[in-house]
């Protein structure tokens, strides 16, 4: 399904902030950067060659605490942006020589997501031509279907003995069909007719439903390990010319029509794209608009530990640096540089400061943004605003069993209110407390939603304080529970 939200290139920072305020309540400052980051990329590609090299990209710090948007904002951001993009948490990284993964393996993933996402570009580009492929595929196997059932009952009567046999061991050919029946102008004419018949029923839809008999090719992942300084991801072994280790395997499944027509266009589509030109560009758009969010930096940044056998983050920090700064990192498809690419980190900070960051890489992350925290106006924004919002949900939800579900006003006051109280007395884990006080909220009507099929039920604020009533007096049992 191709994607309604319009290019990068013809979005300005106001219509890209915009697109996430559908979604994410607040936080201006934080949007605004990143549209800013986003519009850049762009203005930079229309700048001269010479110039083009020196524009360096403004990474970007989002400070705040948990909740508040952050990860949200990464996530519409990918929605939102054309370009190679990939959410990676720091604490997945450990120091060289331990064990765990190495800083370079973001920017291999990121390449990885980039020759997928430029291969489906491609084969959507040719995808009429490809179907139009798959569609005479499906009416030539149809039309040999019913040619060699017509056959085998008019040769049943006349074959000899040893005809049979041959035909009952599978070493009969096709084309000693072909010979024993000799197709002349009259057949022919009848081929072609027929064929088009079921070009045209196959265009229609009319045999969708029809199953049949197809052979897919399939990848075989291989199953061998090899341990190198770029890690198994990056084995640069071609597995088909070994069969017994991995390659492409046929079988055959029985699908019906419509679903053979889609793996046929698939197959077609794939044919018809060059692999090479694919890597070529998919390398390029990593190298010049590529985006990597960086999560939880805030939690290797500090001093080591002094107790236990802790892997220094100042170390991952370091491993870090040159990536960001800019280097060469190799990737089973060719060397790619992170010069241009765009970090965007983001961390709580709850313990640690964005100055407890070694200063090198303090330096490389020039834009910093603090988050706000949330209040009770937020949590009621969040509530009814964006267009995923959480009493949306819980009222579609509830429509699949018949039961229509009706917020009032001031039941929405109350959900925030009791939240933001929560909040402020235990962890305050941000718009996340939504989610755990809604679910206790609706727990007895998803519980019972069967039962009500074809009622409507209204939540006001009575309905919601007697349903968090106990978790709101007693502090011990909503740091239990919520």
């Amino acid at each position: 399904m191709k994607n309604s939200t319009p290019p990068v290139e013809s979005l300005t920072p106001r219509q890209i902030v915009a697109e996430l305020d559908k979604y994410i309540v607040g936080q201006s400052r934080a949007k605004r950067a990143v549209a800013i980051a986003l519009r850049n990329r762009y203005r930079r590609q229309l700048l001269p060659l010479e110039l083009r090299d020196e524009v360096m990209p403004k990474n970007i710090l989002m400070i705040g605490p948990t909740g508040v948007g952050k990860t949200e904002i990464a996530r519409r951001l990918a929605m939102l942006v054309r370009a190679p993009f990939i959410k990676i948490e720091a604490t997945k990284f450990t120091e060289v020589g331990y064990v765990g993964r190495d800083v370079d393996s973001m920017v291999r993933d990121l390449v990885n997501i980039a020759v997928r996402m430029v291969e489906q570009e491609k084969m959507e580009e040719v995808r009429k031509k490809a179907e139009a492929r798959a569609h005479d595929r499906l009416a030539k196997q149809l039309l040999d279907s019913e040619r060699t059932g017509t056959k085998r009952k008019k040769r049943s009567s006349s074959m000899t003995p040893l005809e049979a046999m041959l035909q009952i061991l599978g070493q009969a050919d096709d084309n000693e069909e072909e010979m024993i029946e000799p197709t002349s102008s009259k057949t022919a004419a009848d081929r072609r007719r027929r064929k088009r018949e079921l070009l045209d029923q196959i265009r229609s839809g009319q045999r969708d439903q029809e199953m049949i008999e197809i052979e897919v090719e399939e990848t075989l992942p291989p199953f061998v390990q090899v341990f190198s300084p770029q890690g198994i991801e990056e084995m640069g072994i071609d597995m088909e010319m070994l069969p017994p280790f991995g390659g492409r395997s046929r079988s055959v499944r029985t699908v019906t029509i419509a679903e053979a027509r889609e793996i046929y266009t698939q197959q077609e589509a794939r044919k018809m794209i060059d692999r090479s030109a694919v890597v070529r560009e998919s390398i390029q758009r990593v190298e010049q608009t590529g985006i990597i969010f960086l999560d939880e930096i805030d939690k290797i940044a500090g001093a080591r530990s002094s107790v236990g056998p802790d892997v220094s983050r100042e170390g991952v920090q370091r491993d870090l640096l040159p990536i960001i700064e800019g280097s060469t990192v190799a990737t089973k498809y060719g060397p790619v540089r992170t010069d241009h690419i765009l970090f965007i980190a983001a961390g709580a900070f709850h313990i640690s400061k964005p100055s407890d960051l070694i200063p090198e890489l303090q330096g490389r992350l020039p834009i910093r943004v603090e988050l706000e925290p949330l209040g009770s106006e937020d949590f009621r924004r969040i509530l009814t605003e964006p267009e995923n919002a959480l009493t949306k949900q819980y009222q579609h939800l509830m429509a699949t069993e018949g039961v229509e579900v009706v917020f009032t006003d001031d039941a929405i006051d109350e959900i925030a209110r009791i939240a933001h109280e929560v909040n402020t007395r235990t962890e305050n884990i941000g718009a996340r407390r939504l989610h755990t006080v809604m679910e206790r909220l609706m727990e007895d009507l998803s519980f019972e939603a069967p039962d009500h099929k074809g009622e409507q039920v209204v939540i006001d604020a009575d309905y919601v304080r007697t349903k968090l009533a106990d978790i709101v007096r007693d502090t011990d049992l909503s740091r239990y529970i919520l």
